[in-house]
């Protein structure tokens, strides 16, 4: 494995890391103010984190406009927004109607749907290796979410709605995948930003209209730390990593976010993992370092 590759790497479970460690926070932040209103916050929050960055780099990015008209790069990241804010819409409409568990899966299945869309698309062939991957961080991924769950439930609609939630999120990783190596990791990351910022603003005003805003509170250091560390910096390392790494590995690293958040929720507020939940998180853990040890995704004939 390459020296940047496996950067890329580090930095991209870095960035699940910390979406693992902000789950508690954001859940309490969201059952005592509006899900869009502190998406507005947190995505607004991030923009002004990145604002000063931009204005250093500008220098940079007049140089980076040679290779791609900045234009492109604009329209790149409203595009990557787009389906983000798709993403969080569908998770959070799911919620009103299915359980966390479910939606928790439901969402982590975008660890097989990026390898189908790179085969569908691209006409890749997702090695041994990545297959095995794939199936163990699957496999882990219903013990860690589905342990205590009531299968006799059926599907409902809130189960369809986190599936398009996922197919969302594994084509924001997909996108990315093809947009980052020709362009500018810090304009793909502020327009992509301040895309969700103004979605969520507007579906702020059209189906809440919070009393206040931004929150106070639990909620406004929520939104901050998220905005800050769980965006601005993550979607920034997930862009810059995406120019080094496949998007099948990047949906295999990301399928530890529920490990971190079940660590994150023993550190922080007690909550045990059973047996069923430590054997989902050491398969998450072997099927992506099966996929990591493993050769790499090959391009079709």
């Amino acid at each position: 494995m390459s020296r940047p590759r496996l950067l890329a790497d580090i930095g991209l479970l870095f960035v699940s890391f910390i979406w693992g460690l902000t789950f508690v926070m954001v859940q309490d932040a969201v059952r005592d103010y509006p899900v869009f209103a502190f998406l507005s916050a947190r995505f607004t929050f991030a923009l002004l984190g990145l604002l000063p960055i931009l204005w250093w780099r500008r220098s940079y990015l007049r140089r980076s406009e040679l290779e791609t008209p900045l234009g492109r790069q604009l329209l790149a990241g409203v595009i990557l927004g787009g389906v983000l804010f798709a993403g969080y819409s569908f998770q959070t409409a799911g919620l009103l109607f299915t359980t966390p568990a479910k939606a928790g899966f439901i969402t982590g299945l975008s660890v097989v749907i990026v390898p189908l869309l790179g085969v569908i698309f691209l006409h890749e062939r997702p090695s041994l290796g990545v297959v095995l991957g794939i199936a163990l961080a699957t496999v882990g991924l219903g013990f860690l979410t589905l342990s205590d769950l009531n299968l006799a439930t059926g599907v409902n609609p809130g189960d369809v709605l986190v599936l398009f939630c996922a197919f969302s999120f594994a084509g924001h990783i997909f996108i990315t995948g093809r947009f980052a190596p020709g362009m500018n990791a810090l304009v793909l990351t502020v327009a992509q930003i301040a895309t969700v910022a103004v979605l969520a603003t507007i579906a702020m005003f059209l189906f809440e209209q919070p009393d206040r805003w931004p929150p106070t509170g639990q909620p406004l250091f929520a939104a901050l730390f998220t905005g800050l560390l769980a965006t601005a910096l993550a979607f920034g390392l997930q862009t810059t990593a995406q120019r080094f790494t496949t998007a099948t590995h990047t949906a295999l690293i990301f399928a530890t976010e529920p490990v971190f958040a079940a660590l994150a929720s023993f550190v922080l507020i007690g909550e045990l993992l059973g047996p069923a939940q430590l054997l989902g998180s050491a398969l998450i853990l072997v099927g992506m370092l099966a996929a990591e040890l493993g050769p790499g995704v090959g391009a079709g004939e």
